[in-house]
């Protein structure tokens, strides 16, 4: 049990952080019913599910380099942890402040921590860079959204 304390923290303090910005945010599903949306918005019940994969993988992803004997882990941490904050403030700006195109900003700010997360992480774990590139991807989609519902609202 002692050797998986670091993963349940990891994982659940992952998970707990997009716990808490969907709770701050949970009139998000009206909001995103009534915005003008464009072509391949997936349904508002998708995101959810995918967030919370997402969060799993973060999890094992900054685990792997606790575990790792890079030198500069704990900067590794402190990067993920940089980016996790500013994860979790892009829905209050996008649902809560209802600002699109500063989300749409944020959300670049964003995609260039992870960028720079997952390059950095390669050089200690590839696993754990890997592990990064569904939220890579899922990131720049969101980005597409964000800045389409920008224009059409």
């Amino acid at each position: 049990m002692k050797k998986l304390l670091p993963l349940i923290i990891s994982i659940g303090g992952t998970l707990a952080v997009g716990g808490l910005a969907a709770w701050l945010t949970r009139d998000s599903y009206g909001i995103y019913s009534m915005l003008e949306k464009p072509a391949l918005s997936p349904p508002a019940v998708l995101f959810p599910i995918v967030w919370g994969i997402l969060y799993v993988l973060m999890g094992i992803s900054v685990y792997l380099i606790y575990r790792s004997d890079c030198k500069n882990k704990d900067s590794l941490i402190e990067l993920y942890i940089i980016q996790l904050a500013v994860n979790f403030v892009w829905p209050l700006i996008f649902f809560n402040w209802q600002m699109f195109f500063a989300s749409f900003i944020w959300l670049v700010l964003l995609w260039f921590l992870i960028i720079l997360m997952t390059v950095l992480f390669f050089r200690c774990s590839r696993t754990a860079a890997y592990l990064l590139i569904p939220y890579l991807l899922w990131v720049t989609f969101a980005g597409y959204l964000n800045y389409s519902v920008y224009l059409l609202n």
